[in-house]
């Protein structure tokens, strides 16, 4: 394919940068943009022989396995309308898959996401449940899906797992870690009782119990305590309301706990090594002033290779210089497109990737070390390369002078002329989260037809250091709200929108964002969508100190971040768009999801009537049996069209 790389200058030396590749054919339904990634979770056995992944067909989920070897499926299992969200082999001939339902617990009101873990024996087909409330297991949970660690040399015999345990009638269960027999999963042992406070087992390669991390909501008290030789040593202690440092891996020598805290020196997020025999903290050479380190990358043991950085496109640093080469030569084959490593042989003999980005909506290779690159499947097959809408960068500066980073969708049409085009303004959720280079269904179909899509990455963003992240703490319906407006201020002085036909559209935060132009900047938007968004802030914060308690440093996390730790009902309703509905100039679509966990639908309900009473145009519609991320697929698509059909109503 040939690429033509397009630039176009914005603002103080800020580069608009897409790929560009001209074709001029039909484009592929609404539909097609909204399914379901057709292909997901793909992994790779030790041995590189085999594959498996997730495949969604015919409103069917599949959970294959392949052999690359003998060139077809071996083995194969229906999960029904369980949602699985992870899988990895344990063996050549094991695999974890861990899913979730939505379920009532008995004693307990309400229903619930219940995510659980199932072995699957590839020889013989056997699935078997791994941990199951009841027996020894607390009933009052909802996540039995983690495993921590494994044991046995030749052949992985257990498993260990955390859990809530002991008598179902208690209000402080300990989180214990409990050890299953892979041929016999009913067969668990507890070979360790926490505390109520646990929240994290560490194992060596051997199976033994070397660190337990705990945090006290009461006390706000973090800690580790390490265990040697039947001896318990607390070896890290502090104090913080909200849980921001986190252990998330063990060293090979299991000597360090591997912790993920801000340098002070950059306000980035690095790699420190916690000393399990002193508590002794040190620094690694894998901080940068420019980056935060977002994920590590762990085996089932949770031993840590290395580490991936954030940024618009990822970015990866391994601590074996032969791995690191590998892993950069595969990486810039893909340039200006997010490759994202998903599963690695035995000793990184070859890796599974996936790329998105201007040229690709979602394809996974497997790459070995001598080069070869080998294409696997497509998780989208009905959207091809010139089906893909190009994706830039940009940057302006706000209002208080700050740097907004964006990215922008641009219609495949208008990509050599980007002047005077409709806009749909689509800030992200979170707002702890960011956009990156990718195929975002939403962006890409309103792109797909005609609409210049702005992503921008207000203050409160995660991936642009601490102190971008803590200039939005308070600032909801505010600063975070004004970097949003500037960013249609910005592009409308550049003369590449039309201000009299821009829509604001986002999903959860975004949503929040969304009503809230809708409520604080009447004038600048024509159509308004919120998808599964928070309207009434302070109903949010009881919401989450009913499901959390009221010492949770969760609870104390919205309120750092929704009014830096200044809560009152009065100043959390003059940034609820809900109290401010009369305001609402623009028409509102309103879509939630029935089982929404995160914000709850009575967000959109009360949006919904208060909008109504007030003669608003508005509509609402319920997305049945889903949840906050509109999994199932009829409600995938009947959202996405509905999104399209509206804002083409509008501008």
């Amino acid at each position: 394919m040939k690429q033509i790389i397009s630039t176009f200058t914005l603002l103080f030396g800020a580069v608009l940068f897409m790929a560009v590749a001209h074709y001029s054919q039909a484009l592929p339904s609404i539909e097609e943009y909204g399914k379901l990634s057709s292909i997901s979770m793909m992994e790779i056995s030790p041995s590189g022989n085999r594959i498996a992944f997730r495949k969604t067909e015919g409103g069917r989920e599949l959970l294959l396995v392949y052999s690359r070897e003998e060139h077809k499926v071996i083995r194969w299992v229906d999960v029904g309308e369980l949602d699985s969200h992870e899988l990895y082999f344990l063996n050549e001939n094991t695999i974890v898959i861990v899913v979730s339902d939505y379920l009532r617990i008995r004693g307990y009101r309400g229903a619930h996401n219940i995510s659980t873990a199932y072995r699957l024996d590839i020889k013989s087909g056997d699935l078997a449940q791994m941990l199951k409330p009841g027996y020894k297991i607390y009933l009052g949970q909802t996540g039995l899906g983690r495993v921590v660690g494994l044991s046995g040399c030749l052949q992985i015999t257990n498993v260990f797992m955390p859990a809530y345990t002991g008598s179902n009638h208690s209000e402080n269960p300990p989180y214990s870690l409990m050890k299953v027999n892979l041929k016999n999963p009913r067969n668990i042992k507890a070979i360790k009782t926490g505390k109520n406070s646990t929240v994290d087992y560490f194992l060596n390669r051997q199976g033994e119990l070397v660190a337990e991390e705990r945090y006290d909501d009461r006390r706000n008290l973090h800690s580790v305590i390490a265990y040697k030789n039947g001896k318990a040593t607390t070896v890290y202690e502090r104090e913080m309301d909200i849980r921001y440092v986190s252990f998330a891996g063990i060293t090979p020598d299991a000597q360090h706990l591997v912790m993920l805290d801000e340098d002070p020196a950059t306000m980035r997020t690095a790699y420190y090594l916690l000393s399990l025999v002193d508590g002794t903290i040190t620094t690694t050479s894998t901080s940068r002033e420019d980056k935060d380190v977002e994920t590590l990358y762990v085996d089932t043991n949770r031993i840590v290779y290395g580490v991936r950085y954030s940024g618009f496109t990822p970015e990866y640093l391994f601590f074996d210089d032969s791995i690191n080469r590998f892993v950069k030569g595969v990486t810039e084959k893909f340039s200006e497109h997010s490759v994202w490593l998903q599963s690695w042989s035995e000793n990184w003999q070859e890796i599974v990737f996936m790329v998105e980005g201007s040229q690709y909506a979602g394809d996974y290779f497997i790459a070995g070390r001598k080069g070869n690159v080998e294409f696997v499947a497509s998780a989208r097959p009905g959207i091809a390369s010139e089906d893909i809408q190009p994706i830039g960068t940009f940057g302006y500066i706000a209002g208080d002078g700050l740097k907004i980073p964006a990215l922008a969708t641009i219609p495949r049409s208008q990509s050599d002329n980007i002047k005077n085009l409709p806009a749909v303004i689509m800030p992200h959720g979170g707002p702890a989260s960011y956009d990156r280079i990718g195929f975002d269904f939403l962006a890409q179909v309103l792109a797909s037809r005609g609409y210049l899509v702005v992503q921008p990455q207000f203050r409160g963003s995660e991936g642009f250091g601490g102190n971008f992240v803590r200039a939005g703490h308070g600032e909801w319906g505010k600063k975070m709200q004004s970097d949003i407006s500037d960013a249609v201020h910005f592009l409308t002085r550049k003369g590449m929108i039309d201000p009299k036909r821009v829509c604001i559209v986002g999903w959860s935060y975004g949503g929040y964002a969304a009503l809230a132009g809708g409520a604080f900047t009447p004038d600048l938007y024509k159509c308004v969508v919120s998808i599964n968004g928070v309207s009434d802030l302070p109903r949010m914060l009881s919401s989450e100190k009913t499901e959390h308690g009221k010492d949770s440093w969760i609870l104390s996390f919205w309120e750092k971040a929704m009014a830096n730790n200044e809560v009152n009902s009065n100043r959390l309703k003059t940034v609820s768009p809900v109290y401010h509905a009369e305001n609402f100039q623009a028409p509102v679509l309103l879509i939630h999801g029935e089982r929404d966990k995160v914000v709850p639908i009575k967000q959109s309900k009360v949006m919904y009537s208060r909008l109504k009473k007030l003669g608003k145009p508005v509509e609402l519609i319920e997305a049945e049996d889903d949840n906050h991320s509109l999994i199932e697929g009829e409600n995938r698509i009947e959202a996405v069209e509905a999104v399209v059909k509206f804002v083409q109503q509008h501008i």
